[in-house]
């Protein structure tokens, strides 16, 4: 392989791979200059001259010229008076000497190995530039090409044809792709494994749903709506806490957009996820009371050192403070970073009543289920219904009906 060869095919490779004219140069002067230190040690008294486009090369070695008895004759960058000579018979001892080295001087395996040493080095420049670029992208929203689904993780590749993972616990359990899909995700972190950088993306991460607001909300990616916190069970339910620097502007209002408009986008790309946009406020009672929506609550007592909260809300408010699956309650500790314990406050009338079962000693099982069978739990429901109301609705006889009121009525003269 000659000089034009070599160089110009680096060249054309270095260009496909985007590599600036300047690092080029640099990368072909480091490979001949551990060439020139390989065979001569060292590379202190050489000049290297690359035209790239032409495909040119000139090695040059400068040595001063001395007496062939002189002690420095040995020095790398001395040479005898008569070596000199052989080159340019009119050389004088104390002269500089030029001498072009030939790239065929190295041997064939020499530039067979700095051929494969300028296209490694390529590469791991393309390598160090793809980890730095996507370094600089983590929390940055990337859309990518769905080309291979594994086990383990979705593969994507986005526009200049880059590697990007997917893990499966980075996915909504609902989300569904197949090869040719468009997948949109965030940069979650950027690793380097085995010597090559591995782009790790996430639909999970609250700082994508924070993303996608700022992408559908012009006032909150203006900076006049802020983002305070988000919190998520991915594909299932989220809370966002918002606030507006404008007291003209409603945070939530423009968050959701009219008719929803807004949000509605945001809840199609994360798979129908029930989202709660909140105010914030530094009113602790009033943000938890908010963040327990769509919970009506009666009463807060907060044990500020323990970070614990104790919420009391009516028995009808009590599924929907803790929500399905314990969800609403989780998010809302999560979002005001306290835990949140919820209690029933009844009132009189409902601290006064006992269930019927607990009268299962004094009445028999078909009976209280047959009560129940009607929607009757409670001494309280049953006592509160007349005779003929309880006929009506039971297939219970008269006088059973009245056994079952005098045991029901005991209870509560004997309290």
């Amino acid at each position: 392989m000659d000089t034009v060869q070599l160089i110009e095919g680096f060249a054309e490779f270095a260009r496909q791979k985007n590599i600036d004219r300047p690092t080029m140069i640099r990368i072909l002067e480091d490979v001949f200059r551990t060439m020139i230190r390989k065979k001569y040690e060292t590379d202190d008294n050489f000049d290297i001259i690359i035209n790239a486009d032409k495909g040119d090369l000139e090695i040059w070695r400068f040595r001063e010229i001395v007496d062939d008895n002189s002690e420095d004759i040995w020095d790398h960058d001395k040479i005898s008076l008569t070596e000199a000579q052989k080159i340019e018979p009119d050389f004088e001892i104390g002269e500089e000497v030029a001498e072009e080295i030939k790239l065929e001087h190295f041997g064939r395996r020499a530039v067979m190995t700095a051929r494969q040493t300028l296209i490694q080095k390529v590469k791991d420049l393309e390598k160090d530039y793809l980890f730095q670029k996507y370094k600089d992208l983590v929390g940055e929203v990337i859309v990518g090409e769905v080309y291979q689904t594994l086990s383990r993780e979705t593969l994507l590749i986005d526009a200049e044809g880059n590697e990007l993972s997917l893990p499966r616990n980075e996915m909504i359990s609902k989300d569904r792709f197949r090869k040719g899909d468009t997948a949109r995700a965030i940069v979650h972190r950027v690793e380097m494994v085995n010597g090559n950088p591995k782009i790790i993306m996430s639909r999970t991460s609250p700082l994508f749903m924070e993303r996608l607001f700022e992408n559908e909300v012009p006032e909150v990616f203006d900076g006049l709506i802020t983002i305070r916190r988000v919190v998520r069970e991915p594909g299932e339910r989220a809370k966002v806490a918002v606030e507006s620097y404008d007291d003209r502007i409603d945070p939530v209002g423009a968050c959701v957009g009219m008719k929803g408009s807004r949000i509605h986008a945001i809840v199609r790309e994360l798979q129908n996820e029930n989202i709660d946009v909140i105010n914030f406020t530094d009113n602790l009672d009033l943000y938890i009371a908010r963040a327990l929506s769509p919970a009506k609550i009666q009463s807060i007592k907060v044990e500020e050192e323990e970070k614990r909260v104790s919420v009391y809300l009516k028995p009808d408010q009590v599924s929907l403070a803790i929500g399905k699956g314990g969800q609403n309650i989780k998010l809302a500790s999560r979002l005001v970073g306290y835990e949140i314990d919820v209690f029933r406050e009844l009132d009189e009338f409902e601290e006064e009543d006992v269930d019927l079962n607990e009268f299962a000693d004094e009445l028999e099982d078909w009976i209280i289920d047959e009560l129940k069978r009607v929607g009757l739990d409670t001494a309280k429901q049953v006592l509160e219904l007349s005779v003929e109301e309880l006929e009506r609705r039971t297939d219970l006889e008269q006088e059973t009906i009245g056994d079952i009121l005098d045991v029901l009525k005991k209870e509560f003269e004997e309290s």
